[in-house]
Order: structure tokens, then sequence, then C-alpha cells
């Protein structure tokens, strides 16, 4: 019985970090100025705040007990735009006042 809830609440812990990852990328998507996503071929901002939005509601949900299966396709998601969106469109955002290491 030990064993069984020690793996609920590892689980409950990885739903956890899916959710926090989703919720990143949903705020950097936010943040993505619309015009950088066509300049760069990606999708539409759009596209990505309503899927990154969709995911973080089920790896929310996932967190309080309920579809749990479909938080591996939210984390998917979020792991494309973290990955290939997200580097190639923030060349585009207009920081221009950010060095190869940081903010100058």
């Amino acid at each position: 019985m030990e064993a069984l809830m020690f793996f609920d609440l590892l689980w409950k812990g990885i739903y956890l970090v899916i959710f926090v990852v989703n919720l990143y990328a949903l705020v950097e998507a936010v943040r993505t100025p619309s015009q950088a996503f066509p300049l760069m071929d990606k999708q539409t901002k759009g596209l990505w705040v309503g899927l990154l939005g969709v995911g973080t509601v089920l790896a929310l949900s996932a967190v309080m007990g309920s579809f749990a299966l479909l938080v591996l396709l939210s984390l998917a998601a979020s792991l494309i735009f973290m990955l290939d969106v997200r580097p190639a469109v923030r060349g585009v955002s207009g920081n221009r006042n950010e060095g190869p290491y940081g903010p100058w």
C-alpha cells in the first residue's frame, strides 16, 4: 500500500513539473510579438497560445486528478514550442539590447 502511495505522489510531482513547463511556454508565447511567428516560418501566435493554453489546463487538471494521459500531449506541445519555435522567433522579437550572454 505504501508503494502505491509513493507512485501516486511521484506521478503528481511529474504532473506538477509538466504544468510548470506548460505555464512557462504559455507565458513566453503570449510575450512574443505576433509578427515574429510568420516571419520565422512558424505557425501563428494564436495557434500556439491556444495549444499551450489547453495544455496548461490539462496539466493542471492532471495535478488535481484527471486527464492524466493527455498531459503527455501537452508536454509534447510545450517542448516543441520551447525547443523549436521560441528560439526561432526570439531573434525577431526586437530585443536588441541583449548580447550572447544576456542583457548588456
